[in-house]
């Protein structure tokens, strides 16, 4: 879960702490005006409010945990148990109280957590019957009465985490699909600005060296026309491969548009670049395209602009390698090129 799905999760539990305080509050002036509340009573509520205000508004803990949110739950059984001792305790109108804590894990913690959460108020359950238990005849009548009281928050418990689970799924799904090429499953063109953006912030405030690289098919118009558009959506995915062979796991690709990639490599200098960028182009040219019984041959286009030599500024580095990508086409293709006012190639051969 990311700190900013934390921080939502935060704020919808200090809706369900406030709305718990209302709750309380409405019972002792409106439920019942004619009774005193106890002095118990007021100061519980005094402390949660208390206890509520230092979390979310005076940056009491100030870093958004599971742990955080777990904690404050705790502290909602700890009220409600505290509130209904003086109520009725399970004869107490506020008993349902508990569907909220239930409801807060569900929705913010998992399955594991929410039975936890469930056993902790079986436990709140026992101590607040204690007292009549001398009244009931028989352990068993006592048992099927606790089941009783409690099937409703396990069924509450239930739904919500079948039904949380599921939204998450789906937010995922649809993230994904948000973030990602749907013919190569590579990142689009939006998901990697939004990564590029947040890597260079580091690597210009750290100064640490960036490198960009511009990837363009040279083959994909031929094979299209030769063998047909479904020929050139399995070239694309192979190109995919290869690129994707001769990077490390903190390196990042995308498809830019139409038969051009761009790939984000954090930590490396301009020559390492170059490093990455002839091994991805003798990886295409080694790998031929298998269609109809043939083996078609095909290469890649590369330019190569990096941070701090060749500029200070994200888009000016994207523009550069772009620049340095086409002069590999016009001196020949199957080269890469190291961006430079002129675009002359640099490196060894790079030529095929």
């Amino acid at each position: 879960m990311s700190l900013e799905e934390l921080r939502g999760f935060s704020r919808t539990v200090a809706e369900i702490e406030w709305l718990l305080l209302i709750l309380v509050l409405l019972y002792q002036v409106v439920l019942v005006p004619e009774q005193e509340p106890s002095t118990a009573l007021s100061m519980a509520t005094f402390f949660f409010a208390a206890f509520v205000l230092g979390f979310h508004y005076l940056n009491f803990y100030r870093k958004e945990t599971h742990w955080k949110i777990a904690l404050e739950t705790w502290v909602m059984i700890v009220f409600i148990t505290w509130v209904l001792m003086y109520t009725g305790r399970l004869e107490s109108p506020l008993i349902n109280l508990y569907l909220l804590v239930i409801i807060t894990s569900a929705l913010t913690l998992g399955k594991s957590a929410t039975l936890l959460e469930m056993l902790l108020i079986a436990a709140c359950y026992l101590w607040l019957g204690y007292p009549d238990r001398n009244r009931i005849l028989t352990f068993s009548s006592y048992t099927t009465t606790l089941v009783a009281q409690l099937s409703p928050l396990l069924l509450v418990a239930y739904v919500t985490t079948m039904l949380s689970a599921d939204i998450r799924r789906a937010l995922m799904q649809i993230k994904f699909l948000s973030e990602t090429d749907e013919l190569t499953g590579m990142y689009n063109l939006r998901a990697f600005t939004t990564i590029s953006e947040r890597v260079f912030k580091q690597a210009s405030r750290y100064a640490r060296p960036l490198s960009m690289l511009m990837i363009d098919s040279d083959s994909l118009k031929t094979v299209n026309d030769a063998y047909g558009h479904e020929a050139g959506n399995h070239l694309l995915k192979l190109t995919v491969q290869c690129i994707q062979s001769q990077l490390r796991d903190a390196d990042f690709v995308a498809r830019y548009g139409g038969d051009e990639f761009v790939v984000l490599l954090p930590e490396t200098p301009c020559n390492g670049a170059v490093e990455v960028a002839n091994r991805i182009r003798h990886g295409v040219e080694s790998t031929p395209l298998a269609m109809q019984g043939k083996k078609v041959r095909t290469t890649v286009s590369i330019g190569v602009a990096s941070f701090p030599d060749h500029g200070d500024n994200l888009d000016d580095i994207l523009k550069m390698s772009d620049e340095a990508m086409y002069m590999s086409k016009a001196d020949g293709r199957n080269r890469v090129t190291v961006y430079k006012a002129t675009g002359a190639p640099v490196g060894e051969a790079h030529q095929a």
